[in-house]
């Protein structure tokens, strides 16, 4: 029997036939988070990969899809109700009332980064594993944080040189402005409940928001004449819209409002956003998140604010190939080092080890044999340097050392070696930096 990976999943490669699959890609996006969370003064935390179902269910709402239909959930051998996290937010919650994290702090930045499980149909940017880069912000109810991360997503895309992003903005209010435009929506749409799908259907009742989030064409066709929540805003919710929308401007940040935006969560209220990268003919979601002021208390947490985005970190790799982005180039070892005999892989061996210890990466051909095909290895691996070692070369204690970028070529005495090598070395690296 052959073992295979289980549908909706995928392994990530240091080699693989489908680019967006290849580690360092995903190094690349990864480091330009975390320079960017530090540029921001986000701090990381790391959730477990499980948690009580419970939780899931309160804190991303039992009228959502991921919950009802989407999550992983398992019972334990104590026969708890146990699921694989669906989302970042409701985990990064319960942490920060169990640890107290709102001692002596007024406003907490963190981000997080890893895998998702959600049980959904596999197609192109969603998977049943996937990987999430999110941040929250806890203890402001400020429309200037709105600003910050809004600027902050942005700023990752503009980094990574993802070009034609549109940032769609919309509120949805208190919960005044949400009962209020709940009556209303179920006014409107009560005399054509029967054309519903029946996913709205169930929605209906007990969250009618999201019918306006359906991606069913007989859904959009009849939300299209619904009346707008932007029309139902309380004083304090519009005076936050209005205050956003002027802040964006003043930072010359290019929206598009759009009432019909709801996200697929239950926990979001008054700012919600998305950024949306255009193509010819369809709009591709890139990330996207909101406000959400009643979580923590809800979670039985302090009464704090809260606002934040996540991204697919797939789909942002597969748009980055697609509009042809900047990747590194992936690098191999600084030096490979070729011994050819028995003697002188005893010497290379020891001679890599100091290497290494000096923070020089460094690679030795235990079968080198041929010194064209220890070459020809050290193209493969993207070695930047080789080191040729054989009984000559022990007899006269001189190395050959090849540039494999410049072909240039040159004798070293032993005596020589670790110092030539290491000072070849932090040249390199102090010109790259």
């Amino acid at each position: 029997m052959q073992y295979q990976i289980p549908k909706g999943l995928f392994d990530i490669l240091p080699i693989s036939k489908e680019d967006w699959k290849t580690s360092d890609k995903w190094q690349y996006l990864e480091s330009v988070i975390r320079d960017l969370c530090k540029n921001y003064n986000y701090e990381e935390i790391r959730t477990p990969i499980f948690e009580k179902t419970e939780l899931f269910v309160r804190g991303v709402g039992s009228s959502s899809d991921i919950v009802s239909k989407e999550l992983y959930t398992f019972l334990d051998k104590a026969n708890r109700s146990m699921t694989l996290r669906p989302e970042g937010t409701a985990s990064l919650m319960r942490t920060f009332i169990e640890n107290n994290l709102s001692e002596n702090r007024k406003t907490s930045k963190f981000y997080y980064m890893g895998p998702m499980f959600r049980y959904d149909r596999q197609q192109l940017g969603r998977y049943r594993q996937f990987h999430q880069f999110g941040i929250e912000v806890i203890g402001q109810k400020s429309y200037e944080i709105d600003a910050e991360i809004i600027d902050m997503l942005l700023e990752l895309f503009k980094r990574l040189e993802i070009k034609n992003t549109k940032l769609v903005l919309n509120s949805i209010g208190d919960f005044e402005s949400r009962e209020n435009y709940k009556k209303a929506l179920k006014d409107f749409i009560h005399p054509k409940f029967d054309s519903l799908s029946q996913d709205s259907k169930l929605r209906f009742e007990h969250n009618p928001l999201r019918i306006l989030d359906s991606k069913e064409a007989i859904d959009q066709e009849i939300i299209s004449e619904a009346p707008s929540i932007l029309d139902f805003l309380t004083s304090d919710a519009r005076n936050h819209f209005e205050n956003l929308r002027n802040l964006l401007e003043k930072l010359n940040i290019k929206y598009e409002v759009n009432p019909r935006l709801v996200r697929g969560l239950d926990y979001y209220d008054d700012t919600v956003f998305e950024i949306i990268s255009e193509k010819v003919g369809a709009q591709n979601s890139l990330g996207g998140g909101g406000r959400y002021n009643s979580l923590l208390k809800n979670l039985n947490g302090p009464d704090l604010p809260g606002v934040g985005f996540a991204i697919g970190m797939e789909r942002v790799i597969q748009t980055m190939i697609a509009q042809q982005c900047y990747f590194p180039q992936k690098t191999g070892p600084f030096i490979l080092i070729i011994p050819i005999t028995q003697e002188a892989k005893n010497f290379s061996i020891v001679l890599t080890k100091e290497l290494r210890n000096h923070k020089i990466s460094a690679e030795i051909d235990l079968n080198s044999k041929k010194i064209q095909k220890s070459l020809q290895f050290a193209n493969e691996i993207n070695a930047q340097n080789a080191l040729i070692i054989g009984d000559d070369e022990l007899k006269m204690k001189k190395a050959q050392i090849k540039d494999l970028i410049t072909r240039e070529q040159k004798e070293i005495n032993f005596d020589e070696l670790k110092t030539f090598i290491k000072n070849k070395y932090y040249n390199l690296k102090n010109l790259k930096e």
